[in-house]
């Protein structure tokens, strides 16, 4: 197996007062033009999911209501996986360019996760005009806006 040598960015602050990103100070400069963009693609690193036995796992018994009662990890947004990255859509609040800080919304990382990357969200090449779905997951949200009042701690079962 081949490996790859990645390093990360900055921290995602996730706590009661508020949610950002913060970047390590040699990276700032790469914030330069992403203002204007109402969200952001955001690469983290499951960190407390990097184990030899969570990066093993590769089939999980039924983690969501309705769901097949096995499914293979990459059918889940299971943490565990071979590689635990993480993908979220955030929407952007607020730049601080000075300081490296992007204040978002929400993101379903712990305080202090490492961040790998940041990509702009282009609806032209993230979005999908009729994606489809398996049949036990078709109820959930349509978009990450309708998702914020979902009643998710209904959907798993863990």
């Amino acid at each position: 197996m081949t490996t790859y040598k990645v390093n990360s960015i900055g921290v995602i602050c996730n706590n009661e007062e508020r949610v950002f990103i913060k970047l390590e100070p040699q990276f700032i400069p790469a914030l330069k033009a992403l203002e204007g963009f109402s969200h952001i693609n955001v690469f983290w690193w499951f960190s407390d999911f990097d184990s030899e036995q969570f990066r093993s796992t590769l089939v999980t018994d039924q983690p969501y209501k309705n769901a097949p009662e096995q499914m293979g990890i990459f059918a889940t947004r299971s943490p565990i996986r071979p590689n635990p990255i993480a993908l979220t859509v955030v929407e952007v609040i607020k730049i601080d360019y000075q300081n490296g800080i992007i204040q978002i919304g929400y993101i379903d990382a712990n305080d202090n996760t490492p961040l790998l990357d940041i990509k702009p969200y282009t609806p032209s090449l993230d979005r999908v005009e009729v994606p489809v779905v398996p049949e036990w997951c078709n109820h959930w949200p349509k978009s990450l806006e309708q998702s914020a009042s979902f009643a998710w701690k209904n959907e798993f079962n863990f």
